[in-house]
């Protein structure tokens, strides 16, 4: 009942098309996730256009720059749900502050109706309370982070004393001895 998406895994137009078609009849709550590009970085905009055209939700993937989230809006035509994917955990891994590109997209989401903006690859707890500045209305989150929840709002000196203890743990475990 809740929203999946399912990737295309060709590599040219016309493929990607065909499982494009094939992927959103496997029920209703299933978007179609196609890369903004394909392996070769060639824009995947008529594929876009040609799926959204035949009322198929989409979910596009692997978007990093405000111009390519700019290149695929013509491609939508119609109030089709959709899914921008921008991969902010990976932009933060380039060094760069993902805000600035997630608000810009943001900006741009919300002037095509039926569309939402997913924070992508999350990396950190901060993430959600960044993509929720950032008016991402979906975000990703691995096992891991959710497990890291449990430490919101901890107090900071009660959180050091904890850290400590644990490398005094680890290093009593280990069993060195240096004196």
């Amino acid at each position: 009942k809740k929203p999946v998406s399912c990737e295309v895994f060709a590599d040219d137009e016309k493929n990607m098309i065909l499982q494009g078609e094939q992927i959103s009849k496997w029920g209703q709550n299933v978007y179609v996730k196609v890369p903004v590009c394909n392996s070769k970085g060639k824009f995947m905009g008529k594929v876009i256009q040609e799926l959204n055209k035949n009322n198929i939700k989409l979910n596009i993937t692997a978007i990093f720059t405000v111009d390519q989230l700019k290149n695929i809006l013509d491609s939508f035509n119609n109030p089709t749900p959709s899914i921008i994917s921008v991969f902010a955990g990976r932009i933060a891994d380039s060094g760069l502050d993902p805000m600035k590109i997630m608000n810009e997209c943001a900006q741009i989401v919300k002037s095509k109706e039926n569309m939402e903006l997913l924070w992508a690859s999350s990396r950190e707890v901060l993430n959600i309370f960044q993509a929720e500045e950032s008016n991402s209305q979906i975000i990703t989150i691995a096992p891991e982070i959710l497990d890291k929840l449990k430490f919101l709002n901890k107090d900071l000196n009660e959180f050091s004393l904890d850290t400590v203890k644990d490398f005094f743990k680890d290093a009593n475990s280990a069993g060195f001895n240096l004196l």
